[in-house]
C-alpha cells in the first residue's frame, strides 16, 4: 500500500511540474499592421483549424491528445469553428466546459485560441445558407456577450472571430455589400467591448469570407480589429498573386491579416468541391504570399471528415494537403 502510495505522489508531481512548465501566454493585440505581444514582439500566428467541439466530443477526439497533435505540426494557433446548430442542440452549458476543456488544453501546450461563430450567410437579413448554420442577430450578439463575460480575463482566448463567412448566396440571402456589412461589425463590437475590450475582434469580408477591396477606403472604425480572408485556390484562376493582392491582400499592409481558411485538395479526393480543388502549386504560392506579407493563418480543417482534410484518420495520418502544410509547420 506504501508503495503505492509513493507511485501516486511521484507520477502526480511529474504531472505538475509538466504543466508548471508551461509558459504563460502574453496577451496580444492589434498595433499598425502586426499583432504584438505586450512586451512587443510581432506574432505571426500559424496554425489549424478545428472542426465543431461537439462533432469532435462525438467521435471522442476532443481530448488533450487532438491538441498534442496539433503542437506536434507546429501550431502556435487553433480555432474552434463553433456552430450554432450545434451549440443549441448539445446546450449552451455543456458546450461551453467542451470549450473550456480545450482552452485548458491549449493553454497548457502554449497555443492561442480563436473562437469562430461558424455561420454562414447574411446576418443582417438573418437568412442562411445551409439549416446548421442558422443563427440570429439576437443569439449571435448573446454568443459573444457569453465568450466575453466568459473569457475576458484569458490571454489564450486571443482572437473573437466575429462571424465565419458572411454572403448572399448570389442575390437569394437578400441585400449584402460592405456598406451595409461595415455598420453590422460596429455594432457588433459594440455589444461586446463593454465586457472584452481586450481581444482582438477578427472581421470577415465579402464573397464567403474572401474579399476585402473595400477595407481601405471604410476600414471598421473601432480599436483592435484583425481582418480574415478564406483564400481557396479557386476563387481565382492563376496567376493567384496579382489578384490576392487586389482583392485583399493589400491590406496587410495597414492592418493584420489571419486567413482562417484554406487548403487544398486534388479532383479525385473523397469530398473534392469548389472552391477547394488545386494542388501542391497552390500550396506553395499560397504560403510564399503569406511568409512576404506577414500574413497569419489557420488551415482547414484538422478532422478526417470535413474537406479539405489534413488527416485521412484518428491516427493523424497526413492526406495530401497535410503532408505539405505539416511540413511547412514544423519548419
Amino acid at each position: 500500500m506504501k508503495i503505492l502510495s509513493k507511485l501516486i505522489f511521484v507520477i502526480s508531481l511529474l504531472f505538475f511540474v509538466i504543466i508548471s512548465n508551461a509558459k504563460p501566454l502574453e496577451k496580444i493585440s492589434v498595433k499598425g499592421k502586426d499583432i504584438v505581444t505586450e512586451s512587443g514582439k510581432v506574432v505571426i500566428l500559424k496554425g489549424v483549424s478545428f472542426s465543431d467541439p461537439d462533432k469532435l466530443e462525438k467521435n471522442n477526439q476532443w481530448n488533450k491528445r487532438y491538441f498534442q497533435e496539433a503542437k506536434n505540426w507546429g501550431c502556435n494557433v487553433v480555432r474552434f469553428a463553433v456552430h450554432p446548430t450545434a451549440l443549441n442542440s448539445r446546450g449552451w452549458d455543456a458546450y461551453f466546459k467542451l470549450v473550456d476543456d480545450g482552452v485548458k488544453w491549449a493553454e497548457e501546450l502554449e497555443m492561442y485560441v480563436i473562437i469562430d461563430w461558424h455561420s454562414i450567410g447574411n446576418l443582417n437579413t438573418e437568412k442562411w445558407f445551409r439549416p446548421m448554420y442558422n443563427t440570429s442577430w439576437n443569439e449571435t450578439v448573446k454568443f459573444w456577450k457569453t465568450v466575453a463575460t466568459r473569457y475576458k480575463d484569458n490571454p489564450v482566448v486571443a482572437v473573437y472571430e466575429l462571424y465565419n463567412e458572411p454572403t448572399n448566396d448570389g442575390g437569394k440571402l437578400g441585400e449584402f455589400s460592405w456598406k451595409t456589412w461595415r455598420p453590422t461589425l460596429e455594432k457588433l463590437i459594440d455589444e461586446i467591448a463593454p465586457i472584452d475590450n481586450e481581444k482582438i475582434y477578427l472581421v470577415a469580408g465579402m464573397d464567403w469570407g474572401y474579399l476585402l477591396d473595400e477595407v481601405i477606403e471604410n476600414p471598421v472604425n473601432r480599436k483592435n480589429v484583425a481582418y480574415s480572408s478564406h483564400p481557396y485556390p479557386q476563387k481565382r484562376e492563376k496567376p493567384w498573386e496579382p489578384k490576392w493582392e487586389k482583392d485583399w491582400g493589400h491590406v496587410a499592409d495597414k492592418y493584420p491579416i489571419i486567413a482562417t481558411e484554406f487548403g487544398f485538395m486534388g479532383a479525385d479526393e473523397r469530398g473534392a468541391h469548389v472552391p477547394c480543388i488545386s494542388d501542391e502549386s497552390y500550396g506553395e504560392a499560397i504560403m510564399n504570399y503569406f511568409s512576404k506579407k506577414g500574413i497569419s493563418y489557420t488551415l482547414w480543417c484538422f478532422d478526417p471528415d470535413w474537406p479539405p482534410t489534413l488527416i485521412t484518420d484518428w491516427n493523424f495520418t497526413p492526406s495530401r494537403q497535410g503532408k505539405f502544410f505539416k511540413a511547412v509547420l514544423s519548419k
